[in-house]
């Protein structure tokens, strides 16, 4: 797939980050994980994105990576189209994204490097010598300690034909207006905040009517329905969902740092598919917070 194709497939429809499987013992669960991306391919997200941020990519090794990506890609070739998640240190990121593509995948999404802060020219040549590593299409993430200015991305874009997307992380509405503003129809747009259905329609005001879904990973029907509720402007839908679910959900979520994750991973154990622990340093849910999620889940119905 080369970049115009990815930046194509994210504008329209639902992406998400199925979670990465571990056994009891942490280590990869290369069956469970097949089992879940079978499972969740026919659902109808336009892509799915491997080892992303709900997939726990930085807890991974860099012997880990390449067979995620490569199960992935085959598990799913013909169904679903695969993005890579990347990131970390420079030399890393560009590891994972040759792997990826040596794999098969149809690009990559660049997570943030990891813990030091930096200047726009600084991250600038990080994402640039990711982008030169490989032919593939790029998409940046824009979170914590990675924030693009528009400036900045307009020199990356001009310098870096594959770089084709644009995922926000941050929220910034006044940010996000001016890169979009700056950067029209040259990027693909997704919107990317931990549980984004809650910030779905704002982001479609603004130019940004895709987003990636984390709950897709336990309620893919509901994720589905209220994807196509965004995208006809079904308020009625989108409201009764965020009340019934998404709110209380959300009150659950922010107990702990980190649960944004370990909360998906308690509804896909809740539903049948069970992925296994999270990884350190992140905590697994409390059984009576998994008993209060599992009540929430049986308001949805049948998934």
């Amino acid at each position: 797939m080369n970049p115009q194709e990815l930046k194509t497939i994210m504008g329209s429809g639902l992406l998400s980050f199925p979670l990465t499987d571990f056994d009891s013992n942490g280590d990869f669960n290369k069956k469970g994980y097949q089992q879940r991306l079978e499972w969740l391919a026919p659902y109808g997200a336009s892509a799915l994105f491997a080892a992303g941020g709900t997939g726990e990519f930085f807890s991974l090794t860099g012997d880990e990576y390449p067979g995620i990506i490569q199960t992935a890609v085959d598990t799913c070739r013909g169904k679903v189209p695969i993005i890579a998640g990347a990131g970390g240190p420079t030399r890393f990121a560009i590891q994972c994204a040759q792997a990826a593509e040596k794999a098969g995948a149809h690009g990559i999404l660049l997570l943030p490097h990891y813990l030091t802060e930096a200047g726009q020219e600084g991250l600038a040549a990080h994402v640039e010598a990711v982008c030169k590593s490989v032919k593939f299409g790029v998409i940046v993430y824009n979170r914590a300690t990675s924030r693009l200015k528009p400036d900045t991305l307009a020199g990356l874009a001009e310098r870096n034909p594959n770089l084709v997307g644009f995922k926000d992380g941050v929220g910034d509405i006044e940010a996000m207006v001016a890169i979009y503003q700056k950067m029209g129809d040259r990027f693909a747009y997704l919107g990317g905040l931990p549980t984004a259905e809650v910030y779905a329609a704002a982001y479609k005001a603004m130019g940004t009517p895709v987003y990636s879904s984390a709950v897709f990973n336990f309620i893919p029907k509901t994720a589905m329905d209220f994807y196509h509720a965004v995208a006809n402007d079904d308020l009625p839908t989108q409201h009764r969902l965020l009340k019934n679910f998404f709110m209380p959900y959300l009150e659950l979520r922010n107990r702990v740092p980190g649960y944004a994750v370990s909360i998906v991973k308690a509804g896909a154990k809740i539903v049948g598919h069970d992925a296994g622990p999270v990884r350190a340093p992140l905590t697994d849910l409390k059984p009576a917070e998994m008993e209060q999620l599992k009540a929430l889940i049986a308001t949805l119905g049948p998934q």
